[in-house]
């Protein structure tokens, strides 16, 4: 009796038989994949078909990182909530004063009979790029003269003094950022009012608060602020806080190192003013106008003074050759010209008879010379 397996556990080909035929069917594919691209179309039609599939099970994770970023926001949110009501009661509260204040310095100000502050007027830029130069403190914003920017305008942002405008192009303009080494800023302390000059490091991470003498009363914390006297910039920009204060004896002043209450390197956004200071100017430079009038005044007379002193040279040299000259010529013309008419004038119509005209001799030879035949 042959013993055969029931139709139900036929195996079909061997196991090694099968290996071989897929193997050689994915190399098959591979290779068609990556020469002719055959299989696009199929996997596309496969990524789509899974799509759910894949959305389904990430759905655990999605929910998971939802929920931690919802609360994380939330969180974060509720905070900075806190601090944007409290910085605006703040905001109110010298909205208030300053317009008291604004009511009360105009008040004084017409019974002072002074003239009011000058308007300031600004233009928002965006920073685009820092300049190539590693050693200089400077960023390129996207305004330029076209759009009204001028040379020498304070840069500002929401929290106190950028920089200033150092060099305009048409479409961009260079700031010299408040931390240059070659960039100073006048200005006074809020608590005593003594007036200075800061000027910027050569680390560009600080200021340094020159001219203080070591008697003057500066405190660690102590605000800066723009004193307004140079005409450039407007007085009462926050500017920078003192951080240290060192007072050595054998020095006349002391140092004072500050830092600016603005983000200078973190700024993206700024404001560029336009500050119109209608004070008069100097008197050294009204003098040295009045002084260069004068040179120029004086300068005309002499100079006229000049043109008549060469006329008269000119005059007397002329003079000088005709004394030179022999007195022949006018004997010659003198005796060229006809005798003087008498005295007596006669009329055009006079018929008076003239004498006859004497006759003349002619030439007797020289000697040594034979007549002519």
């Amino acid at each position: 009796m042959e013993y055969s397996p029931p139709p139900l556990f036929k195996q079909g080909p061997s196991a090694l038989a099968r290996l071989i035929f897929f193997v050689v069917l994915a190399l098959a594919l591979l290779i068609s994949d990556a020469r002719f691209k055959t299989l696009e179309i199929v996997r596309g039609v496969l990524g789509a078909g899974l799509y759910p599939l894949q959305r389904a099970a990430l759905v655990p994770r999605d929910l998971f990182m939802g929920a931690a970023d919802l609360a994380v926001t939330s969180a974060t949110l509720r905070a900075e909530n806190t601090k944007l009501r409290e910085r605006n009661l703040q905001l109110s509260q010298q909205a208030n004063q300053s317009a008291l204040l604004g009511a009360e310095n105009a008040h004084l100000r017409s019974l002072l009979q002074l003239s009011q502050r000058a308007t300031i007027q600004s233009i928002p830029a965006e920073i685009q790029y820092d300049t190539s130069d590693p050693f200089t403190q400077k960023v390129v914003i996207g305004r330029g003269s076209q759009q009204g920017i001028q040379n020498g305008s304070p840069v500002v942002n929401e929290d106190g003094v950028i920089g200033q405008i150092t060099r305009v192009f048409p479409l961009q303009a260079e700031v010299t950022l408040l931390t240059d080494k070659d960039q100073a800023v006048p200005v006074q302390i809020v608590r005593t009012g003594l007036r200075s000059v800061i000027y910027g490091t050569p680390k560009g991470d600080s200021l340094d608060l020159r001219f203080v003498p070591i008697s003057a009363d500066v405190q660690t914390g102590d605000e800066l602020v723009t004193s307004g006297l140079d005409g450039v910039y407007p007085p009462g920009l926050p500017v920078a806080k003192v951080v240290r204060v060192d007072k050595q004896a054998d020095t006349a002043f002391a140092r004072v190192v500050c830092v600016p209450v603005a983000p200078v390197r973190g700024a993206r956004q700024l404001l560029v003013l336009h500050y119109q200071n209608d004070v008069p100017p100097r008197p050294e430079e009204a003098e040295s106008a009045a002084d260069s009038a004068k040179a120029a005044k004086a300068k005309k007379p002499a100079a006229d003074k000049a043109g008549a002193k060469g006329a008269d040279k000119a005059a007397e040299k002329g003079s000088e050759k005709t004394a030179d000259k022999p007195a022949e010529k006018p004997a010659a013309k003198s005796a060229e010209k006809p005798a003087a008419k008498p005295a007596g004038k006669e009329p055009a119509h006079s018929t008076r008879p003239t004498a006859p005209a004497a006759p003349v001799k002619p030439a007797t030879p020289a000697a040594g010379q034979g007549a002519n035949p």
